[in-house]
């Protein structure tokens, strides 16, 4: 049976960006960003100040464990019990943890166990978090202004990114970690009056029936995925594309910068590049709110990407880099736009939360495994080699979304 959404109100027939339902939800995920990004800096300070750098980077790596085993699971639970609910939940659960810790660090000196049991709650909320989180969108629009969700989506992302370390950094300095903590936690306590505020669409009572455990629920959402035209090619275009092109972006560029003797500041510069590239195709999606053929322009768009990245490991000089890292990042956020929004008009809204689980799970989950391979990849091969092979694997989810007839022929809703 194919799910079906509630017919909706004549309000949600608003372009997204002037919808009050849709900025409600838009300054929900804003805030509770930007409290992300203010908490880990608070992390990161207090597991520094607190023990040696060993334990403290045990601490900043203790919420990836949850996160990881729990995912999948997590989007069983968002499908189950609605988005919406789970986000608010989720919210809240985050914030008390968060301000109860900068209470604790405000009463006594800081100690790594109080930060490791927060990084643990943290991970394990996420799990459940970030399904729903992905979920939520096809509740508060519609189909055919998804894209320009995204697009919104990512603005959003980008302003936490830019808005949020400054922030962090501030509250670190006025008033330690303990301020930190507790601005993270008011901004994340934003979200939970705007997202109960926010209207939601229900599904029919019959595409609300779980099954009779979660175990099945999360066996026929994998299903749902593996036999699905569009959806399973686009999960492994997605998974390649991570693998290539995590790895160069992150510890690869600190190796790049440390050898062409750009230093921290020349790095700065070339992700600044890179989120300013983000940024102009996340606002491309905002203003046109649809492009046509997205499958193909998500092919095309990786493909150009990958051999951005490959390119970056043989510019000379910090200007050049930047550049090419502008141009990584606008394709980058353009084919991550097409594909989240094909994600979300493809699946049947009731296997939204789990769909939107395992692909967070192949991010999040599976990518970052390429990190530490690429530094030693590097240590042993330098850095050409490893970019160019890194820009490789990135190239064939490319070709994976070309050689899926459902993918490369797939339109977004009009």
């Amino acid at each position: 049976m194919t799910a079906t959404l509630v017919p909706p109100a004549p309000a949600a027939h608003r372009p997204a960006h002037r919808d009050p339902n849709v900025l409600r939800w838009l300054g929900a995920y804003a805030s509770s960003m930007v409290g992300d990004s203010v908490y880990y800096i608070a992390l990161s300070w207090a597991a520094v100040q607190a023990g040696p750098p060993a334990q403290a980077g045990v601490v900043m790596s203790v919420s990836a464990l949850p996160r990881a085993v729990l995912m999948l699971f997590g989007g069983v639970v968002a499908d189950r019990l609605g988005p919406r609910r789970v986000v608010i939940g989720s919210d809240a659960v985050r914030c008390a943890a968060v301000l109860a810790v900068a209470a604790l660090l405000f009463l006594t000196g800081p100690g790594l166990w109080p930060l490791a049991v927060l990084a643990l709650v943290f991970g394990a909320v996420d799990a459940v978090f970030m399904p729903a989180v992905g979920a939520l969108p096809a509740r508060v629009t519609s189909r055919d202004q998804l894209a320009r969700v995204q697009g919104m989506r990512g603005l959003a992302i980008r302003f936490a990114s830019v808005v949020g370390a400054p922030l962090g950094g501030l509250g670190v300095a006025v008033g330690g970690a303990a301020a930190a903590f507790g601005l993270a936690g008011l901004l994340i306590a934003v979200s939970v009056p705007l997202l109960i505020s926010v209207r939601v669409r229900e599904l029919p009572a019959e595409d609300r029936a779980a099954a009779p455990t979660p175990w099945q629920d999360l066996r026929a959402g994998l299903a749902h995925v593996r036999r699905h035209r569009v959806l399973a090619p686009l999960m492994l275009a997605i998974a390649l594309g991570d693998l290539g092109f995590v790895g160069p972006l992150n510890v690869g560029l600190t190796l790049l910068a440390d050898r062409r003797g750009w230093g921290a500041a020349g790095m700065g510069w070339v992700l600044a590049g890179f989120g300013a590239g983000a940024g102009a195709a996340a606002l491309l999606l905002a203003v046109r709110g649809r492009l046509p053929r997205a499958g193909l322009v998500a092919a095309y768009a990786i493909l150009a990407g990958s051999v951005a990245i490959g390119a970056l490991a043989f510019v000379p000089s910090l200007v050049g880099a930047v550049g090419v890292a502008v141009l990584i990042g606008l394709l980058a956020g353009l084919s991550g736009a097409m594909c989240g929004a094909l994600l979300q008009t493809r699946t049947d809204p009731a296997y939204l939360g789990r769909v939107t689980a395992l692909s967070g799970l192949v991010s999040l989950g599976l990518a970052p495994l390429s990190m530490p391979l690429a530094a030693a990849a590097i240590g042993a091969f330098g850095v050409g080699p490893v970019y160019v092979v890194s820009a490789a694997v990135c190239g064939l989810g490319g070709v994976v979304a070309l050689a899926a007839p459902g993918l490369r022929r797939a339109e977004l809703p009009r």
